[in-house]
C-alpha cells in the first residue's frame, strides 16, 4: 500500500493522539479535504503577479523570477498544497543549469502569500528521495507546527503527505524551508518567500510590492548539481534563484510607491543590499513593523542570516538603477576566487612563448576580471562568465546578486521596457580638450590619449564593447545568449 494511503485503523489512530493533546499535524485528509486538495494547483504559475482569486484586501506581491503558490478557500480556510520534489536543469543563469531540490517544480519554491487573521492549511507532498520537513521560519504558530523534524513532528517520508493548519497572527516577510537535514536540503534549494499583508493596514499602501530570496550555493563548473557540503567557498550568489545576467528587472511608473522585501537563507553570509538613486527607510524586520520614530534612512540595508528586512520608497527618479549585494564577491559568478592575483604583471613575454605549445593562449587577469567575460573568453561546460552582461553602453561588469530597478514616466505595462533613454546632456561622456583646458584640467604628463588597444590572437581588434559580429564572442557560445540583440 502506497505509504500516503489513510487507513481506518491510521485515522483512528490519528484522532486519539489529537485528542491526547498531540499536534494538530497529521497525515489525514477527510473526503472533502481530499476533493479540495485535488483540486489545487501545484505547478508554478506562469506570472508571477497572478493575484490570489478572491481577496481583494491587498496588491499582491510580486517574486521576480518567481511565482505565487495558488490557494482555494475550503470552509473559510485557505488552502495550499506544496510539493517536495528534484528539479532537474534549473537555470541560475543562461549557460549554468543544475540539479536542485525545490517545491512544485521550481527553485526557489513558490511564494505563499496570505492576510493576517487568516487560518490557512497547508499540505505538504514529500517526492523527494529522502525525509523532509517544513519549517515556518518567524511565523508564530502552535509548537506541533512549527515543523522540526525529530522534536515538534514525525519526518515526512518519501511519499507521505502532511497536513500543517495554523492562525496566522501576525503580518510581515517570512520564509519557509526544510528543518530536517537543512545543510543538505537548504544548500539545494528547499526555501520559499511566505508573505503575510496586514489585515488593517496602516499608511500608504505599495503600488509595486517586490520579494527576494537571497541564497549562496557552491557550482563547480562541469559538474551538474550543487556541493551541500560547502561551508564557506560559495561562488554562486542569487537573488530568487537567479544570477546576473539571469536576473529580472523590477519595473515600476515613475512615482509609484515601491516596497522591496529582502530574506537571507544564505548558508554563511549576511548581504548589504545597496539600491542606487533612492534613499528609503527600513520598515520591517522578521519581527514585525519598526515604528516610524525608529525607521533609519539608509541606501543600503544589512540584511543578516535568517532574517528579513523590508524598504519602501517613492521612485521619484526614472532611470535604470542597480540593485545588488555590495559584498564585492557577492556580484561575481563561479571561479573567481581560483584565479592567482595577477593585478600588475606584465606578461606579454609569457604569453608569446607559451602560443607556441598552446596556440592562442592569452593570460588574463593583469588589469581585473571584467575582461574575462568582456572579451568572451571560453569557459568550462556548464560554467559562465565569472562576471557580467552585456548593458547599453558596454560590458556590465558585475555577477550574482545584481539586479535592476527600471523605473518609467508613462508607461501602460509592468513588462521589461529595454534600455533607458537618456535625455541629452545627462550621460557621463568623455572629456573633451575644450572642456578640460576651460576648466583647467591638466594630465599627469606621459599619460597615453588614447585607451589601449587589444589585440586578440586571431586578429579580432577592437577597443571597448565588441561589434556585433566579433569573432572572439562568436565563438563564446555563452555569451552570445546573453548578449543584447
Amino acid at each position: 500500500m502506497n505509504k500516503s494511503t489513510i487507513s481506518r485503523r491510521q485515522f483512528v489512530s490519528d484522532v486519539v493522539a489529537a485528542t491526547a493533546g498531540s499536534a494538530l499535524l497529521s497525515r489525514v485528509t477527510s473526503k472533502a479535504e481530499t476533493a479540495a486538495l485535488a483540486e489545487v494547483p501545484t505547478k508554478p504559475q506562469t506570472s508571477s503577479e497572478t493575484k490570489s482569486a478572491g481577496d481583494n484586501r491587498y496588491r499582491p506581491v510580486i517574486t521576480p523570477n518567481g511565482s505565487s503558490l495558488p490557494w482555494k478557500l475550503i470552509d473559510g480556510v485557505k488552502v495550499y498544497h506544496l510539493i517536495s520534489e528534484e528539479v532537474p536543469r534549473h537555470e541560475f543563469a543562461p549557460g549554468l543549469v543544475a540539479n536542485c531540490w525545490g517545491f512544485n517544480g521550481q527553485v526557489h519554491g513558490p511564494t505563499i502569500e496570505a492576510v493576517e487573521g487568516d487560518r490557512v492549511r497547508i499540505y505538504v507532498t514529500n517526492r523527494l528521495p529522502a525525509p523532509t520537513s517544513i519549517h515556518w521560519h518567524g511565523i508564530l504558530l502552535p509548537n506541533g507546527m512549527d515543523g522540526v523534524a525529530g522534536l515538534t513532528q514525525k519526518s515526512i517520508q518519501p511519499d507521505e503527505t502532511f497536513k500543517y493548519e495554523f492562525t496566522l497572527k501576525q503580518h510581515g516577510t517570512h520564509m519557509y524551508h526544510s528543518h530536517h537535514d537543512e545543510m543538505t536540503q537548504m544548500a539545494l534549494g528547499l526555501m520559499g518567500l511566505f508573505i503575510i499583508q496586514p489585515k488593517n493596514p496602516k499608511g500608504p499602501q505599495p503600488d509595486r510590492d517586490f520579494a527576494f530570496l537571497l541564497s549562496e550555493w557552491k557550482i563547480v563548473p562541469g559538474t551538474a548539481r550543487p556541493d551541500p557540503n560547502e561551508m564557506t567557498d560559495f561562488n554562486m550568489f542569487t537573488l530568487n534563484a537567479k544570477a546576473f545576467p539571469g536576473t529580472a528587472p523590477m519595473v515600476a511608473k515613475l512615482g509609484e510607491r515601491v516596497r522591496i522585501r529582502f530574506s537571507n537563507l544564505s548558508a554563511m553570509d549576511h548581504h548589504p543590499m545597496h539600491l542606487h538613486g533612492f534613499r528609503f527607510p527600513v520598515t520591517e524586520t522578521d519581527g514585525g513593523q519598526i515604528p516610524e520614530s525608529a525607521q533609519q534612512v539608509e541606501t543600503t540595508v544589512l540584511v543578516q542570516v535568517g532574517s528579513t528586512r523590508t524598504i519602501d520608497f517613492v521612485a521619484d527618479a526614472p532611470g535604470d538603477w542597480p540593485l545588488h549585494c555590495h559584498m564585492t564577491h557577492h556580484t561575481m559568478n563561479q571561479m573567481g576566487h581560483l584565479f592567482p592575483n595577477l593585478i600588475g604583471v606584465d606578461k606579454s613575454g609569457f604569453d608569446k612563448k607559451l602560443r607556441k605549445f598552446i596556440p592562442g593562449y592569452m593570460t588574463m587577469g593583469e588589469t581585473g576580471m571584467a575582461e574575462m567575460g568582456e572579451m568572451g573568453m571560453p569557459v568550462p561546460k556548464n560554467s559562465i562568465p565569472m562576471v557580467g552582461g552585456q548593458g547599453p553602453f558596454d560590458y556590465i561588469s558585475m555577477g550574482g546578486m545584481f539586479t535592476t530597478l527600471k523605473v518609467r514616466e508613462g508607461i501602460t505595462s509592468y513588462e521589461d521596457p529595454g534600455w533607458y533613454q537618456h535625455p541629452p546632456g545627462t550621460v557621463a561622456d568623455v572629456a573633451t580638450v575644450e572642456d578640460m583646458k576651460r576648466d583647467g584640467i591638466e594630465l599627469p604628463k606621459g599619460q597615453p590619449d588614447a585607451a589601449a588597444t587589444y589585440t586578440p590572437p586571431d586578429g579580432d581588434v577592437w577597443c571597448g564593447p565588441p561589434p556585433a559580429k566579433s569573432s572572439s564572442l562568436a565563438k563564446n557560445e555563452v555569451t552570445a545568449r546573453i548578449k543584447v540583440q
